[in-house]
């Protein structure tokens, strides 16, 4: 069953537009498990910020709340147990420079945080947006910009430029997602202004996103802007028609490291962050997944994000 969902994910197939499925693979992206990885070397000053628990123990667990798979976020090699993609490139550059041997657990985005909350996670490396909500129970190293989009079938006329051009519409989102958030609060803003609201849609696999897009029974879907520039280029039968900052209109959203609120790991992962962005490794990570343009200068900690109401 897994091959069948990585192949679906890889291929990102809109069966029922008839479409040529591509392989990840014929698009340049390598999907075996032998991933000649981007590496760094240890960098002393950050393993020394670690506690002493997690630098003897040797290891670095991280929990990877990709599921099913999201391309090119997270996904498994064509061996269907090797996690890959560029969230787990990040996660072994900062485990390498820490000095640790990362150990990467796939799990479900709900359940990541739960694993996180009860230390069975030391750190989340999964796409996760810095919120004002989430600041309440975690510690966030900012390494990417946070760019979402809309996903729609090419050729129409709809475009997103803000929230009354979701109005009336059937949208796809993640649950517990800042996409999501950023729905319900455009949903709330239009029905006061006297506007339909959107009709929000979720699904636990992105094939059975694609599917509802392909046989009409969703207008679009809202999700990370790396996966909608993937699915559009290899499918060829959807198009980008609306790019966010995944803060809001006022903030540039940013991804990061996240970790138990004072477990004392934080300001490690920031030299571990800061280190691979000035040696070079990061940005041949972000390349090496066509993601360069969210690189960041520097990492953050626990910087302004997604407010609590926008």
């Amino acid at each position: 069953m897994k091959r069948l969902l990585v192949l679906s994910l890889a291929l990102l197939t809109l069966a029922g537009c008839g479409a040529q499925a591509t392989a990840a693979s014929d698009t340049g992206v390598n999907t075996s498990a032998e991933q000649n990885r981007v590496t760094t070397t240890r960098n002393e000053a950050a393993a020394a910020l670690l506690p002493a628990k997690v630098r003897d123990r040797g290891t670095l667990v991280v929990g990877a709340g990709f599921g099913s798979g999201s391309v090119p976020l997270g996904f498994y090699a064509d061996d269907n147990k090797t996690p890959i993609g560029l969230e787990v490139d990040i996660a072994y550059l900062v485990a390498q420079a820490l000095g640790l041997q990362p150990e990467i657990e796939v799990t479900s985005w709900e359940n990541l945080f739960v694993g996180l909350d009860s230390a069975k996670y030391d750190v989340g490396f999964s796409n996760i947006t810095v919120t004002e909500k989430r600041k309440q129970k975690y510690d966030f190293a900012t390494y990417r910009k946070d760019d979402i989009a809309f996903e729609a079938k090419k050729g129409g006329t709809w475009r997103v430029t803000g929230g009354k051009d979701i109005a009336g519409k059937t949208i796809a989102v993640g649950s517990g997602t800042n996409q999501e958030k950023i729905l319900v609060d455009w949903n709330e803003a239009n029905v006061k202004a006297g506007l339909p609201a959107a009709t929000i849609k979720y699904f636990q696999k992105n094939t059975d996103t694609y599917l509802a897009l392909s046989s009409g029974r969703i207008d679009g879907y809202f999700g990370p802007n790396p996966s909608i520039a993937y699915h559009v280029k290899t499918s060829g039968e959807t198009e980008t028609i609306g790019k966010f900052s995944g803060a809001g209109p006022t903030l540039q959203g940013l991804i990061a490291a996240t970790t138990k609120k004072d477990s004392g790991l934080v300001k490690a992962y920031q030299a571990a962050i800061n280190g691979v962005i000035a040696d070079g490794s990061y940005a041949k990570v972000l390349e090496r997944w066509n993601v360069s343009t969210e690189a960041v200068g520097k990492s953050e900690i626990n910087p302004p994000g997604l407010p609590l109401t926008s």
